[in-house]
């Protein structure tokens, strides 16, 4: 069942929004070569008890307090003594909840310098995520927002994940409906004002078949090829979708 958020619920999400997006700056602000991922995962932590929140992703079983996926790493990558070198992409996601009310980001950062033809898929990726915002609109269906985003990726040579796709968000972390970045238009759920909603493209530089590993989180290209996420939490209200994360760029 999908809900709809009040107006007092908006308003208490607006505010976890914005302080999930003050960590995920934190955190883009230590990307270098030489951290580790397990390092960004302790500021994270420090982070989320700073403002007396719960990260989300312990209650669901995942080791780890935010998601940290490398290259070809697609989401959901544990964090580790793994080391970011010169050249690779990181994804980094994070969930939290304060005063009983979910926010959730997502963004892909460059280690260094990275090719044009990464930092091509990188701002494929984040476009898409915008466009797809862009069909987010009362009155529309929930297909609108998926082929919008199926066809920018498309169009620029890319591919978007099918395993895993965006949800709706509020006083849980994962609530309906489902979001894919894929679909037809015109099909699925009407759009409603007071529906909130994490849209969340993830895009490979190859094809979109991807497989977990053995550690029953990692899900990782089925090609090698490299893979950008990024997310949003937005509300759809009477003049359109408002975005309530924020990358700070």
């Amino acid at each position: 069942m999908i809900s709809l958020k009040s107006k007092s619920d908006i308003e208490h999400l607006r505010v976890s929004c914005k302080i999930v997006s003050e960590i995920l700056h934190n955190l883009k602000e230590e990307i270098k070569p030489g951290i580790t991922t397990l390092q960004l995962d302790h500021l994270a932590s420090r982070l989320i008890q700073k403002y007396n929140g719960k990260p989300a992703p312990p209650e669901v079983g995942f080791p780890g307090n935010i998601c940290v996926s490398i290259n070809n790493e697609v989401v959901h990558g544990i964090p580790q003594q793994r080391v970011l070198n010169f050249g690779d992409i990181v994804s980094i996601d994070v969930t939290a909840s304060f005063d009983g009310y979910y926010g959730d980001i997502a963004a892909t950062y460059p280690v260094g310098e990275i090719s044009e033809e990464v930092k091509h898929l990188l701002a494929v990726t984040k476009d898409a995520l915008y466009v797809g915002i862009s069909s987010a609109v009362s009155g529309k269906r929930l297909g609108d927002i998926s082929y919008t985003i199926q066809i920018y990726v498309e169009k620029h040579g890319f591919s978007v994940v099918r395993d895993f796709v965006g949800h709706g968000i509020g006083k849980n972390m994962w609530e309906e409906p489902q979001v894919p970045n894929f679909g037809v238009p015109d099909r699925g759920p009407r759009l409603q004002k007071g529906m909130v909603l994490a849209i969340e493209p993830m895009v490979n530089a190859g094809e979109y078949q991807v497989r977990v590993l053995d550690d029953g989180w990692t899900a990782i290209t089925e090609d090698g090829s490299l893979s950008a996420h990024f997310e949003h939490t937005i509300a759809i209200m009477d003049n359109g979708p408002e975005i309530l994360t924020s990358f700070w760029d």
